[in-house]
């Protein structure tokens, strides 16, 4: 039997997707490890598309902790322990450093000679709370000013004895493509652009007439808009969206239905790329290894964005907010390194054409 490995990492989604690779990293390091993952119920769909995690443990600890003493919550409290309880680990990782994920640490049980980790110190712009390292056997310093998923990267290495590949690797893309969901090769991709308009904290939006300019962009260049949403507020936005690039010629955009995480993945792996704000929607797409421009009105792309170097991928910052010219540039060098100038989707002929939109 190999190596029996828990790890912790409850919310949000874009950290779920940030910690991803260290799957991928324990596999190729420790060939038949057991991996299990605790996250909350609503992220468990996107762990359920990575073959490499043996055995997810949803917990619904945010919701719990709004109704802490009713008898609900501690009948799912307990058989969240007993879930959680069921396996001996050989080692457990607290990859979030935080007090609730430090609980979570500390009811897991222990195989004898097992150990748990968690980080010695914050990271810049990260959340950090000191019972992490007070549950762990071994609390591992990392280096402040580091990526979000090199982080948890670097914390699990260094817990368990292995070297680090230079690169992530998410697992998402070969494992869909193996599945059939994703297009074989660059020359295969959809017509089609995802935008992720939705996020969690209002200041990260990108105003409406800057997404439906950009819209008109892509309708121009041949590419229809898909529009992803996660709730119903959100689902207002993008139908408003699609409403003013429809308004042209029927077809030129169309709004999602609200789906779970996995079916939402699948989509956005036929997309021929995705623009969005920083959300953990966007960072699927950089799992998933699509073109992507990942817009940020603060300067915190250092420490969540995409890695630039492939140029398949690249975060674009300003404030008060990107200009759509800065955006649609940097679609196009997404472009040019995934396809090459000459292979862009010539104009839809039957697409009504339209004057490129500024902003």
């Amino acid at each position: 039997m190999g190596v029996r490995i828990l790890l912790v990492k409850l919310s949000s989604l874009g950290d779920v997707v940030h910690a991803l690779p260290v799957v991928q990293d324990l596999l190729a390091a420790l060939p038949g490890a057991q991996i299990d993952w605790v996250v909350e119920q609503s992220f468990a769909p996107v762990l359920a598309l990575h073959h490499g995690v043996r055995r997810i443990i949803p917990c619904e600890i945010r919701r719990w902790r709004k109704s802490p003493l009713s008898a609900a919550t501690r009948q799912q409290w307990n058989a969240f322990k007993a879930d959680l309880r069921q396996t001996e680990y050989d080692a457990i990782i607290d990859l979030q450093g935080l007090t609730k994920s430090a609980v979570v640490a500390w009811l897991a049980r222990l195989a004898p000679g097992g150990k748990r980790y968690a980080l010695g110190n914050q990271t810049d712009g990260s959340g950090y709370e000191a019972p992490t390292r007070w549950v762990a056997d071994v609390a591992i310093r990392i280096q402040p000013h580091i990526h979000a998923v090199q982080r948890s990267r670097e914390l699990a290495a260094r817990a368990l004895g292995y070297s680090l590949a230079p690169s992530p690797d998410y697992g998402l893309k070969r494992q869909l493509a193996q599945s059939g969901w994703t297009h074989s090769a660059t020359e295969k991709i959809a017509n089609r652009v995802a935008f992720v308009h939705g996020t969690s904290r209002a200041d990260k939006e990108w105003p409406l007439d800057h997404w439906t300019a950009l819209g008109h962009r892509l309708n121009a260049a041949g590419y229809q808009v898909a529009l992803a949403h996660g709730n119903e507020k959100e689902k207002l936005k993008s139908q408003a969206i699609a409403r003013v690039l429809n308004e042209r010629a029927p077809g030129h955009a169309v709004a999602l239905p609200l789906l779970p995480l996995d079916a939402l993945t699948h989509e956005l792996a036929q997309c021929a790329g995705v623009i969005g704000v920083d959300s953990g929607v966007s960072h699927i797409a950089v799992a998933l290894d699509l073109p992507h421009v990942q817009l940020y009105n603060f300067d915190t792309a250092w420490r969540t964005g995409p890695d630039a170097a492939s140029g398949r991928q690249v975060s674009v910052y300003a404030a008060p907010a990107p200009g759509v010219d800065q955006v649609w540039q940097a679609w196009l060098g997404c472009l040019d390194t995934v396809q090459g100038a000459q292979e862009r989707p010539s104009q839809v002929l039957e697409w009504s054409s339209c004057e490129t939109d500024g902003a």
